[in-house]
């Protein structure tokens, strides 16, 4: 073992040697271990505590680290089979929508690709692209400032409230701060519409907001779209068939199609939504995912009628850690919104909302901004490039001008889960279709994300392999 093993493998070797040690036993010194197993004192020091989150050792400051005393498990399997009742026999007594827990179409975009599969699957940036030395610094000034680790406001600091008002056109009174977009979907869902409830959603749709609805007792409504967005004819029907208060929607390069709502369709959305006493829920993560251009302002800007809830986030450009978004909305509901955020997770934590202010007030944000756009637009045209090379029968028929991902319809027949399992043995991950419809999917499709590639060189082999998989699989039709 060298400098460079992980402090997984020295924790994993350990554990294995435990056995020789009695409970209670003192282990080698933490210097013995780094001259045995050639690797650094904070190494052999992660390997340690994570052995003792485990309960499997004992440090004690001053006198070394111990083995744990034996902890006593049953013996044999134990039957936790009553759980099976006891989860879902609430779920059955009355509930016109019974809720379904279920992360599957979240997970396919989350997991982490085995080592040497290219992900074209994801939907956070990659490590290039990210702005990891402005995300340090900030975190670093964040840490100095005074009163960084007290209670925050719940509704969140009022700088940072202030900054995503100003760029929503509305007052600082009209925000609150949330743990990342997700958790302010869940937080709306919940404010908004009540279980056994239809939500109506665009066709095809986020999965991660299909799974919250189930989750909740929802029952998830599709509304078809086509180039220009969801259609409002259709939208105006599905209030009346169903009786839906709730509409969601990505108004801006809309996951996973990329679409723009049409300038036109804007004030009808809007207008449908307040004639059928509904909400519209403007999921604008994306707004900073733009390829260069002009963008079009949210639709909770000129929505003075309070039928707009918006959500937006930091996330998507910045790092999957920085968890911090917000929700903004007129009247009161706002209220609402924030009594359920309080009972759900009291507030953000303040230190995450004192860096999130470094970050965005810093000279580097936009300068990062401009360098996300650049890569954005670099590597989508590299996919596209690659794909009518090497695919040409899938390259779709608009360019999305935002965004990390194309959707990309397959021939009539294709089995699009056959396909992503063949990419896989291929090593190159791609996202099945189904998961972003709520109802019967109309045709195959999958997802193609760019957002965290390399660069042109592994787009170009992640595409190679997918025409590989595709050829396969066309082949046994």
């Amino acid at each position: 073992m060298n400098d460079g093993s992980s402090s997984h493998s020295l924790a994993d070797s350990l554990r294995s040697e435990l056995k020789r040690f009695s409970p209670g036993a003192k282990l080698p010194s933490s210097r013995s271990l780094v001259d045995r197993f050639g690797v650094s004192p904070v190494t052999v020091s992660r390997a340690l505590a994570a052995l003792a989150a485990e309960g499997l050792v004992e440090p004690r400051p001053g006198s070394g680290t111990y083995r744990s005393q034996t902890v006593a498990h049953p013996a044999g399997p134990v039957d936790t089979s009553w759980q099976q009742v006891a989860l879902t026999a609430g779920d059955q007594h009355g509930e016109p929508a019974p809720r379904v827990v279920d992360a599957s179409g979240v997970l396919a975009t989350l997991a982490a690709p085995p080592p040497g599969v290219i992900p074209l699957n994801g939907g956070y940036l990659h490590p290039d692209l990210q702005p990891q030395q402005a995300l340090g610094a900030a975190l670093a000034r964040a840490a100095r400032r005074p009163g960084a680790w007290d209670r925050p406001p719940v509704e969140g600091l009022t700088a940072l409230r202030t900054w995503f008002a100003r760029e929503a056109g509305v007052g600082p009174a009209q925000v609150l701060i949330t743990a990342g977009g997700q958790a302010a979907l869940t937080t709306a869902l919940r404010a908004l519409a009540p279980p056994g409830s239809a939500l109506l959603v665009e066709s095809p749709t986020y999965p991660g907001v299909l799974a919250v609805a189930r989750a909740a007792g929802l029952r998830p409504v599709p509304v078809p779209t086509d180039a220009d967005g969801v259609r409002p004819d259709l939208l105006a029907d599905a209030f009346d068939a169903t009786g839906a208060r709730v509409f969601f929607c990505q108004p801006l390069f809309q996951n996973p199609t990329g679409t723009v709502l049409a300038p036109a369709r804007r004030a009808q959305v809007t207008g449908i939504a307040r004639a059928a006493g509904a909400f519209v829920i403007e999921d604008d993560f994306a707004r900073r995912l733009g390829h260069g251009g002009p963008l079009p302002a949210p639709l909770v800007a000129d929505d003075p009628h309070g039928t707009v809830v918006h959500v937006t986030s930091l996330t998507k450009p910045t790092s999957p850690s920085l968890r911090v978004g917000a929700l903004i909305a007129r009247g009161p509901v706002v209220e609402r919104l924030r009594a359920i955020q309080v009972v759900d997770s009291f507030f953000v934590p303040r230190p995450l909302q004192e860096a999130t202010l470094e970050l965005v007030g810093a000279p580097a944000w936009p300068r990062h901004l401009r360098a996300v756009a650049t890569g954005l637009r670099e590597r989508r045209d590299a996919m596209l490039a690659a794909l009518r090379r090497d695919l040409p029968e899938l390259v779709p028929d608009r360019v999305p001008t935002g965004g990390y991902q194309l959707w990309l319809r397959l021939p009539d027949g294709t089995d699009e889960t056959e396909l992503c399992t063949a990419a896989l043995r291929a090593s190159v991950a791609v996202a099945a279709g189904r998961a972003y419809f709520a109802a019967e999917a109309p045709a195959p499709y999958i997802r193609v994300s760019f957002a965290d590639t390399s660069g042109t060189e592994e787009i170009d082999e992640g595409v190679r392999r997918l025409a590989a998989a595709f050829s396969e699989v066309r082949a046994g039709i």
